[in-house]
């Protein structure tokens, strides 16, 4: 079943990143799995008790408001109209979506809000889980580790972090950038339950993001590829930013046929 839907899902990002030439094809290509298991399995939009997810990194939002299409949260007629002129569906995650809880592309804000929202809930007693997704290129930003030091302090269990770690950013590789490493320990020494997951392999994320300290934030360090799926794409700084030729397309969806 996953499988399945994880290759539907990247065809329709390809095809609508060709159709509105967009960017950040590849940042999409490698969230589709991590936003699969969380949509699949820990989200019932439908329920008040609903568990939240924010999609921190929201310049891959295309693989958002595809994936929200598979789960039928957003019609296809909706999706269809991704980079049209009045579409709801912005270049940038968007709280006018149904599905998306806060308007992110500004790196490093998506956490502060995520702890925030999990404070608020551990106060109430509700029982709700926050899960946020930031990118490792994202963990330049200082916000992010002043929030884990408030989650840390204040015993946020509810919080689950996932690291889309595909070891790119921008114009470069992650390591050449700005070195982040060690990140396990970093995340350890900041107060938090710490995990590392094959970030396409949809038992180990099931697993993973099921387990709940019961005094400390989790943070999943999801290993993936930036392109991950097409061949020509997987691994390559260019599809941070180049967007889909007629070319590119068809040998794109020949690869998922």
């Amino acid at each position: 079943m996953f499988e399945e839907k994880s290759k539907t899902v990247r065809k329709n990002i390809l095809k609508l990143s060709h159709m509105a030439k967009s960017s950040h094809i590849g940042s999409c290509l490698s969230i589709v799995d991590i936003l699969l298991v969380i949509f699949l399995k820990f989200i019932k939009f439908k329920k008040k008790s609903s568990d939240v997810f924010i999609l921190s990194k929201g310049h891959a939002c295309l693989a958002l408001y595809c994936v929200l299409n598979e789960v039928k949260i957003i019609s296809k007629k909706t999706l269809m109209s991704y980079g049209k002129n009045r579409s709801l569906l912005m270049a940038h995650a968007s709280h006018k979506v149904p599905g998306i809880p806060l308007s992110t592309g500004s790196l490093g804000h998506g956490l502060p809000v995520a702890v925030g929202l999990a404070l608020a809930n551990k106060i109430k007693k509700k029982k709700k889980r926050i899960f946020v997704l930031l990118s490792d290129g994202e963990l330049n930003e200082g916000s992010n580790w002043e929030s884990l030091i408030f989650a840390s302090h204040h015993k946020l269990n509810n919080l689950t972090i996932i690291i889309d770690y595909n070891k790119i950013q921008s114009l470069d590789f992650v390591k050449k950038t700005l070195k982040i490493e060690p990140l396990e320990k970093k995340f350890t020494s900041f107060g938090c339950k710490v995990f590392e997951a094959n970030g396409h392999n949809f038992n180990q994320l099931h697993n993973f993001l099921k387990k709940k300290s019961k005094t400390k934030p989790t943070v999943i360090l999801a290993h993936t590829i930036k392109g991950k799926g097409i061949k020509f794409m997987e691994n390559k700084i260019l599809w941070h930013y180049k967007s889909l030729n007629s070319n590119d397309l068809a040998n794109a969806l020949n690869i998922l046929r």
